[in-house]
């Protein structure tokens, strides 16, 4: 098998030794709990704990500066540069300790359209890794594995800044030349999914294929939604409809030939998961096979405890998509007939749906607007403001203009109805108001993907200047009227206003890259 590993899934010819190759999930349960990585739940599920790391690292992501990469890459805080000498550096020191360690190998591809499938292979230190890689990517693929992607993980590696150029001891650095990525001091599963995600994220649209970060479904007749979403928004929550047929939750490609999903599984945020809520990712989290990362399990029972946050607000499940009643057998779809824009707003003014123009569409596909609140991470007290462009800013390398043209030519050629939908605060800012209730939720979004809101009488709100339905079979008339949810009118009015503000002010390094009508397209300070 060693011999394998090296003669063809191998160019960039990474020592190993006695490597785990492809193996299936009860072995690597079997690695994962002998080595003291992980746990067995009751009901079947590996648990893991990823240590200090409970998310990304996104200021420790360098992408390697080259002949590449040097005219492509939106430089900046998000893609930070990396001398192609310091990444020889860190790949040679990180490949000599790999050459002692026992490795699990899984060779795996990424892309269930054949014609833009890329062959990815992880290696790692970890059991649970290997297992989770396993879950999220594509197992079958006719890629070439020879010009394929390589991802050495080594959680037990510390970068050293002054000879591998990093911020820290962390890094997740990316070789595009190489195909090569690098993730060294983090035990956090999701860099290995993220940095695959990047790297299609610039070749992808090289091909004239758009990267989304979304989930997708279609109903019986074949009809394509997608949810474009940050973390929290309710995109893998949303699309995971027993109604519909699930595509995928969370990274997408849309060709000229439809939409296909680039993974084989799916990550879906489990603090507060709900049986009865969300069924379908319930059960698929709780059997043998689903990887759970950060969640609480009773050391003796070892019952599940989901509404335990104390290590973590951002526990993880990651589960096959088989494992969704649902879901799609090939992870392929037609062109989207709707795309819906999810924000998770805690300030509580911003409408529970609104119709999209083709210039609003723009506008908020490169505003990305969510919210954090607080207690969801250390230090915020109050809400805050978050805008990520293409609603997923710190996987997007190329500058986020090139992939808003790139949505616009494909609403201009297919026609998708956009709908911005506020799954977050009525009735005042978190802390005063409540979240939408999702049963509301889902009502507004079948609506709109039914067609029941194409010709249903509208208003202009005045501030953000969306179309809003004036009335939902199923859902209170009064939420749809922000304002009116408000014990204090005026209150609104001064959050509403603050809110347009941060819009105008965060859009302003787009202005000058974008027609007139998009750059007027967003939210109005009232007196403007």
């Amino acid at each position: 098998m060693a011999e394998f590993l090296h003669d063809i899934t191998d160019p960039l010819r990474l020592p190993l030794i006695d490597p785990v190759a492809n193996a299936r999930p009860a072995a690597l349960y079997e690695h994962a709990v002998r080595g003291g990585e992980a746990t067995i739940a009751e009901g079947g599920p590996l648990v893991a704990d990823t240590g200090k790391f409970t998310g990304r690292s996104p200021t420790d992501k360098f992408v390697v500066r080259d002949a590449v990469t040097e005219d492509l890459v939106d430089w900046g805080p998000v893609n930070q540069p990396l001398d192609p000498q310091q990444f020889a550096h860190l790949q040679e020191e990180m490949f000599d300790a790999a050459g002692g360690k026992r490795l699990f190998v899984q060779q795996l591809y990424a892309g269930a359209d054949p014609a833009a499938q890329v062959a990815v292979r992880v290696v790692s230190e970890r059991a649970w890794h290997a297992l989770f890689v396993r879950n999220l990517f594509v197992r079958e693929g006719g890629a070439d594995p020879a010009t394929g992607w390589t991802v050495l993980v080594l959680p037990s590696f510390k970068a050293d800044p002054a000879r591998h150029g990093t911020r820290s001891s962390t890094a997740i650095a990316v070789d595009y030349g190489k195909r090569l990525v690098l993730i060294a001091n983090s035990e956090y599963a999701g860099e290995i999914k993220k940095s695959i995600f990047g790297a299609l994220n610039l070749v992808l649209p090289l091909r004239g294929i758009l990267p989304m970060h979304c989930s997708a479904n279609h109903d019986a007749s074949g009809r394509v939604a997608l949810f474009f979403g940050l973390s929290g928004t309710g995109k893998t929550t949303l699309s995971a409809d027993p109604g519909r047929t699930l595509i995928g939750d969370d990274e997408h490609g849309w060709s000229d030939e439809g939409v296909f999903n680039f993974e084989g599984g799916c990550y879906a945020k489990a603090i507060g998961l709900d049986p009865h809520a969300e069924p379908e990712i319930y059960g698929a989290s709780t059997r043998f096979g689903a990887v759970l990362e950060n969640v609480v399990v009773d050391p003796l029972t070892r019952v599940i405890d989901f509404a335990d946050a104390h290590k973590t607000e951002n526990t993880r499940a990651a589960y096959p998509l088989h494992f969704v009643p649902n879901a799609s057998t090939s992870g392929r779809a037609g062109h989207p007939s709707t795309i819906v824009f999810l924000t998770a707003d805690a300030f509580g003014v911003m409408p529970p749906i609104a119709r999209l123009d083709a210039a609003q569409a723009k506008y908020h596909f490169l505003s990305g607007y969510t919210a954090k609140v607080a207690g969801t991470e250390r230090g915020v007290t109050e809400p805050q403001a978050t805008f990520s462009a293409c609603f997923g800013s710190p996987f997007m390398p190329l500058p986020p203009v090139r992939y808003a043209e790139m949505l616009g030519e494909r609403l201009r050629e297919h026609g998708a109805k956009v709908w911005l939908v506020n799954t977050g605060w009525t009735g005042g800012a978190h802390g005063v108001g409540h979240r939408m209730q999702l049963s509301h939720t889902r009502r507004l979004v079948e609506a709109a993907l039914s067609g029941a809101l194409d010709g249903a009488p509208m208003r202009r709100d005045p501030v953000f200047g969306v179309e809003v339905p004036q009335q939902v079979d199923g859902v209170p008339t009064e939420l749809l009227e922000p304002r009116g949810t408000w014990g204090d009118g005026a209150a609104y009015d001064a959050q509403a206003r603050e809110l347009a503000t941060m819009f105008q002010s965060n859009f302003r390094r787009f202005a000058a890259q974008v027609s007139e009508d998009v750059r007027h397209a967003g939210p109005k300070v009232v007196g403007d």
